[in-house]
Formats: structure tokens, sequence, C-alpha cells
């Protein structure tokens, strides 16, 4: 697969990601044993699994977003890989410290959306700096 098809999947699946913390259907509140946010808006659990509110939400959609139009060329492709990679990572750290797991009350890190995040970031690495820095000749 190449880094353009990295991209585009990973920006379509972010952004269905961000669609579902914005349908009640698929987010279900959160409960009483959940971290206290100081942004509760939207706050709640996508699927039962994944902590998300506006905010996150609003995140998921700009990555996705982006991915779709890095889609568009090779090289914005590579540099969407590179940072989603490196920014979910990121945030898959700062998911298992405390305080930091709750980004001070304003974003949900922590419980599922730890390994969401790290198998997301992992293979943003890959495409992002293992994959060659040009396309073959005749592929895009």
């Amino acid at each position: 697969m190449s880094v353009r098809y990295f991209a585009l999947i990973f920006g379509i699946f972010y952004l269905l990601v961000g669609i579902a913390g914005l349908i009640p259907g698929p987010l279900q509140q959160a409960s009483g044993n959940a971290p206290a946010l100081t942004l509760d808006v939207l706050y709640g659990y996508v699927l039962g699994l994944f902590p998300v509110n506006i905010l996150h939400t609003l995140v998921h959609l700009a990555v996705g977003a982006w991915g779709v139009l890095a889609y568009r060329s090779y090289a914005a492709s590579r540099r969407y890989a590179q940072f989603a990679g490196v920014f979910f990572l990121v945030l898959a750290l700062m998911g298992v410290i405390p305080g930091l797991n709750t980004v001070f009350g304003l974003l949900p890190l922590h419980g599922s959306d730890v390994l969401l995040h790290l198998v997301s970031g992992l293979p943003g690495l890959v495409f992002g700096f293992i994959s060659p820095r040009a396309p073959a000749v005749g592929r895009a």
C-alpha cells in the first residue's frame, strides 16, 4: 500500500470516528466513574469504548479531513503520515500519565484511547518515515 492510500484510508477512518462522536447513538454517556472534564460538552464513549468530548471530536474531524486532502499528492501524504505517527504516539503516551490523560480536563485520552492512538501512530511512522521518499516511476 502506498503512503497516499494510507492517508486516504486513515483520513476516512478518522472522519468516521469524528462523526460518530457527534451522533447520540454511537456516543454513550460517560459513567459516574469516568474522569471529570472541565470541557464536558458531548463527553461520552464512542461505541461505549473510546472517550471523547467536543474538542476530541473536532481533532478527529480535522485529522480525518487533512488525510483525505493529503491523498492528492505523494509529498503531502508523506508529511501527513509523519505528523500522524508522531502525534498519535504522543497522545498514547499522554494517555498513561495521570493529569495528562485528560489534558488538564480538556481532552479525554485515557482508557481504550491509549491503544487506539498507539495502533494509529505506529503505521503513521512506518508510512511517513520508512516508505521511499518518492514514488516508483509510473506509480502515485
